[in-house]
Order: C-alpha cells, then structure tokens, then sequence
C-alpha cells in the first residue's frame, strides 16, 4: 500500500513521451533482448554499432537491456563500440523489479525509440513503461511462429499471456518489425489491428557489411585447411548454425536440422573422396552421439565439429558451398552471408525466399527430397562455376541486407517516419531500383 502514491503520480505523466521531449539530436535508442550471444540478431546490432561508430558525432547512440541478466559474447565489443548495457533479468519471479528498473532506464535515458526483439513479450515491457516510453515503440519478431510454438508456448498459460502480448503491441507498438515477411505474416503481425487502426509492418532485414567477404579468399582457402590438417585440393562444404538437442530427423525441436546435416556430409563424402564437412556452431547435448555416427562411417578425418566460431565469414571464404537444411527459419541470415562471399547455398525449402540476392547462388530443396538427393544437389553445386566473388559483393551492396541500406532505414523508422515501402527508402546510389526489387523477390 506504501507504494500506492508513486503508482499515482506515475500514472499522471502522459503515457508516451513526445518527440519535442527527445530532441531530435542525438538520436538514442533503446534495444531490448536477453543477451549478446551469437545469432542473428545481435551479429546485426554488432554491424550497426560499428557502422555508426565509423559514422562518427552525430550518429545514432544505442543502449542495451539484456533481460536475460547476464553478458555474453559480444558485450564486450559492444562497450568498446560505444553501447551501455542494462542487464536487468525478466522472469515471473523479477517483474516488479525489472518494472522498475525499465521505467528507470527509460527515463534517464531520454531515447527517440525503443527496439524490443522479443516477440509478444515486448507488449508486456511496454506496458510496464507506460508512462516512460519514448514516441517510437517498436517490436520485432526473428523466429518463425512454429519455432516458438514447439520451445516456448508451450503451456495454456504462456499461450495466454502471449494472446495478451499481442493485445498490448497492438494497443502500445508504433511499428511490428519481422526479419522476413512471411515470418509477420505466420504471427499475423502484418494486419494486426489496434485502437487506432492496422499497426504499421513490414520487414527489417538485419544488415551485414559487404566488404568483410569482398577479399581474403585464397588467404582464407589456405588457412582453413591448414588449421583441420586437409590438403589443398579438399572441397568444403559448410554448415552454419548451433548443434540441435536431438540427433532425430523430425524432432519438433530441431531449428538447423544438425542431424540431416551430418547424414547429407556423410553421403556426400563417401561419394567423393576430395569432399570435407565443417560444421560451425555451438555445441549441444547430442553433438557427441552426431560425432560417433561420423566415425562409424570412417569419417572422423573429412567431417570436423569446429563449435562457435567467431571468423564465420573467413570459413565462408575458404568453402565452396553451403550446407543449410533448416526445419524452420525466420529468414536466414547465413544464407545471405554465403552469398555475400559467392558462396553457392543449398538450401530448405523452409527458408523464406526473401534471403535470396544473388539468385544464381541460391538452390532450394525439399527436405522430403532426402539425404540422397540432398547430397546429388550439392555434388551439382560443386561442379558448378562458382559465383563471381566481386560481382556477388556488388549485389549485396546494393540490396535492404547491406548494411548501410539497413541502417538508413532503421534511422528512419527511429525518427518516426512512416515506413511504405523500404526499398522506396533506400539511397542506393548506382544501383537501379528495379534491380533491387529483382534481388529481393527472386
């Protein structure tokens, strides 16, 4: 009862700050996820912290609050790159003291915009702002809704407090952001309707800077295959993504499909005596039981488990085609890596098609299709050209994944611009709009 009259005067200031109360210099956002770790979104926050730093004064400032309480991988960079971190932990059990914590943060920090990457939980962290929140609120989604089904609503009592996200996101949000946007429109974030009409959607494609796998490849073939002991001769297929926590084919919650992974690499190398598989990636409960089917097979030599790396894109160099078999993808983050370094991909037909920019580096295939095909497809790939290095770079550099057009775009949305189209938005220089658009809807 104590805590009565704060509630009131709290609930006394207007429930949204205003864009005169921000200033439009400098512009400082707020972004919201558990951790640093390595995946996609937080690679692409890294991307826009350095892209904004070599910007210099006057570019954007980020702040971070980490809700799963703890650093991770890339905090230190991050600091080093100019971003604080608020880690402030999100249970049931730390609600009212991250309230608290978040309305504090809030309001110190005086931010332009919040960017909150956690799916319908972001309804509820707007709602215990309220009263704090900057003009710009915005939530974005980077799992496919069938991933979150099967790993985290799993409960009724999940599900509904989720219904209830989406209510206050609905109500709360100024924009729904998707890494894709099939992933919106699995959530139904692309005509989800509020008080004041349909919320404004659309994707935000997480960026990458070209350059890092513009160069380097032959200094990247040599190097990588020194480091496993192959010979220079040794073609590599690669395969990016954390170890799944089942070693079965269809397990509900296998996300890279490691396991028709290693079978595909295992077919394959039997096939062909100069084939070598790496698989990048963090580590798992069943990548020992995935290591003894490769040495059962006589493999132990041609397929490594090379566990998280940090040089993805010198692997990528040193490779001559990826292996992406994803059961489920919000978009595909690597894919778009592996064309930006002319890596041909072969990928599932559960990847959007939205990943796709240099459309003759880019196959499809049912993982219906099985191992045998999938590994027929790949000794195709192999005996293919492989895509113009430069020229893939140029297309990259052209397209919404470069991370100067994400950026460009991530400003405007944080200013409160209205979001059309973002092509429309992009200043792609001698690039030809219609081009784009190709690059994007191929």
């Amino acid at each position: 009862m104590r805590r009565a009259p704060r509630d009131v005067e709290e609930a006394a200031v207007p429930p949204f700050a205003t864009p005169a109360d921000h200033g439009a210099h400098p512009l400082k956002v707020l972004h919201v996820l558990d951790n640093l770790g390595i995946g996609g979104a937080e690679t692409w926050l890294m991307a826009l912290l350095k892209h904004w730093r070599e910007q210099g004064p006057g570019a954007p400032q980020i702040e971070i609050l980490a809700t799963g309480g703890k650093p991770s991988v890339y905090d230190r960079e991050a600091i080093a790159l100019g971003a604080r971190i608020h880690y402030v932990p999100y249970t049931r059990a730390t609600a009212l003291s991250f309230a608290g914590a978040f309305r504090r943060i809030l309001r110190q920090g005086r931010f332009a915009a919040v960017h909150d990457h956690q799916h319908f939980v972001s309804g509820w962290h707007f709602l215990v702002g309220l009263g704090a929140l900057p003009p710009v609120r915005i939530t974005q989604v980077h799992n496919r809704l069938s991933h979150l089904q099967v790993n985290y609503l799993t409960t009724p009592a999940r599900r509904t407090a989720a219904q209830i996200g989406a209510v206050l996101i609905s109500g709360i949000g100024t924009f729904i952001g998707g890494t894709s946007e099939q992933c919106l429109r699995e959530y139904g974030f692309d005509r989800l309707r509020g008080p004041r009409g349909v919320v404004p959607s659309g994707a935000l494609y997480c960026g990458l800077d070209p350059t890092r796998f513009a160069s380097g490849r032959a200094e990247a073939h040599a190097g990588v295959r020194e480091e496993f002991g192959w010979p220079s001769n040794a073609r590599i297929v690669l395969t990016v993504g954390r170890i799944d926590e089942s070693a079965e084919f269809d397990h509900p919650l296998n996300q890279k499909n490691s396991a028709f992974a290693v079978a595909v690499g295992i077919e394959l190398a039997r096939r062909d005596a100069d084939i070598r598989v790496l698989l990048a990636g963090d580590a798992s409960t069943v990548t020992e039981a995935l290591q003894r089917r490769v040495c059962s097979a006589g493999l132990a030599d041609r397929i490594a488990f090379a566990g998280r790396r940090r040089d993805v894109d010198r692997l990528m160099k040193a490779s001559d085609a990826l292996l992406f078999p994803s059961c489920t993808e919000g978009l595909g983050m690597v894919a778009v890596e592996a064309q930006a370094a002319g890596l041909p991909v072969l990928a599932s037909t559960a990847v959007p098609r939205e990943c796709v920019v240099v459309p003759d580096a880019v196959r499809f295939l049912d993982l219906e299709e099985g191992v045998s095909a999938w590994a027929g497809q790949l000794e195709s790939i192999l005996a293919a050209p492989r895509p113009d290095p430069a020229a893939a770079s140029g297309q990259m550099d052209c397209s919404p994944f470069s991370i100067k057009h994400s950026a460009a775009a991530l400003v405007q949305l944080y200013r409160g611009g209205a979001r059309e189209t973002l092509l429309q938005d992009f200043s792609i220089g001698a690039c030809a709009r219609s081009d784009l658009s190709k690059m994007v809807t191929s």
